[in-house]
């Protein structure tokens, strides 16, 4: 039995109080048709030791070795010894109480303190109620171990899903940059009178690069004005051979998205995209239905032009980041035919991300 759990508990005067509990519950009980004070104030204070060991010993040795850890077998064996050996100092109490307090005459014992079954029931409830209380006392320590052992779990899956989303920009960023620094050095190479306004265009977007998308959320308002300002780099690089249709709703400035979300599907376009008939076509759309964001994109494609099944960085990334961030409620769909690509991504309860 671990004494330490008794002796160091901070609940010290609660058991003391408790057991003067018991001991007046007992004298109440064996004063039951009977006047003899001495003999029954003795006796409940012989019965009180032998309760308080009974009810310790399966408190704290029997219920934690063998109960809890689901020993049943050894926890039956064990209570049935207890059972005895508490019988067994029941009795000695009984006895010597008759000796020595009723100077061996029957009828001075009171008449409840003779029924050996009733004590054994009396004492039996004592140990019932504290081992009750015990193992209730457990069980909420169990349930408050578990929810703190989930909130652990749930504060690591975040900062994991925190890391990934993290790699993830910064793989995005570098395939967005490699792209855009392409056509600068292209211009640059034919000295070309645009590259100043592209250098500043650029330099508008790596101001939302760098500075904006380590923010969980951006007004989606902010994100469709760099696709535009995307697009006018674009049209840039292609000059006459680019046609773009772009629509958009009046966004309200309350919507919020997360950073770099739509970007890279307008990027993929313009990278994968073909010209046919000498032009490459692309057509976006962004609306919102209620709490629902619409993004609809199309480009002209040559349908032998990519194998089958490939995606570019830039679309696995971004497939990752929905996954993580809008997990169960976001639908993507990616469709290739009649020399046309096709995205459609819708998000819902946009509000509520």
């Amino acid at each position: 039995m671990n004494l330490s759990q008794i002796h160091k508990t901070k609940f010290i005067p609660l058991h003391l109080l408790f057991w003067v509990a018991v001991w007046f519950f007992f004298v109440y009980f064996f004063s039951y048709n009977s006047n003899n004070t001495n003999y029954i104030t003795w006796f409940s204070s012989f019965l009180l030791p032998i309760t308080m060991i009974t009810t310790y010993f399966v408190v704290y040795y029997l219920i934690p070795n063998y109960l809890l850890t689901k020993k049943y077998k050894h926890f039956a064996l064990y209570s049935a010894y207890t059972l005895v050996f508490s019988t067994y100092l029941i009795l000695i109490a009984i006895f010597g109480s008759f000796v020595f307090l009723s100077n061996m005459e029957l009828q001075n014992m009171p008449p409840m303190s003779r029924n050996y079954i009733f004590i054994l029931i009396l004492v039996y409830l004592v140990v019932f109620i504290v081992s009750f209380i015990s193992l209730l006392s457990h069980n909420f320590k169990t349930i408050a171990k578990n929810k703190e052992l989930q909130n652990k779990i749930l504060e690591t899956q975040l900062e994991i899903k925190s890391q990934e989303l993290n790699y993830l920009k910064k793989q995005i960023h570098p395939h967005f940059l490699f792209n855009t620094l392409n056509t600068i050095y292209g211009f640059a190479l034919k000295q070309s009178k645009d590259t100043p306004e592209i250098i500043l265009k650029l330099s508008n977007l790596l101001d939302y690069i760098l500075y904006q998308v380590n923010k969980p959320q951006v007004s989606l308002k902010e994100e469709i004005l760099h696709i535009k300002e995307y697009i006018d780099l674009e049209k840039i690089r292609f000059q006459d051979t680019l046609v773009v249709s772009f629509k958009s709703d009046d966004i309200p400035d309350q919507k919020q998205i997360a950073p770099m979300l739509l970007i890279p599907f307008v990027e993929n376009a313009f990278k994968h995209g073909n010209l046919i008939n000498g032009f490459l076509k692309i057509d976006i759309n962004v609306y919102l239905r209620e709490d629902t964001l619409h993004f609809e994109i199309k480009n002209t494609f040559l349908n032998d032009d990519i194998p089958e099944n490939k995606e570019g960085i830039g679309l696995v990334n971004i497939k990752k980041r929905l996954n993580l961030l809008y997990k169960n409620n976001h639908q993507l769909q990616i469709k290739n035919s009649d020399n046309c690509f096709y995205v459609n991504l819708t998000i819902s309860n946009l509000n509520k991300n």
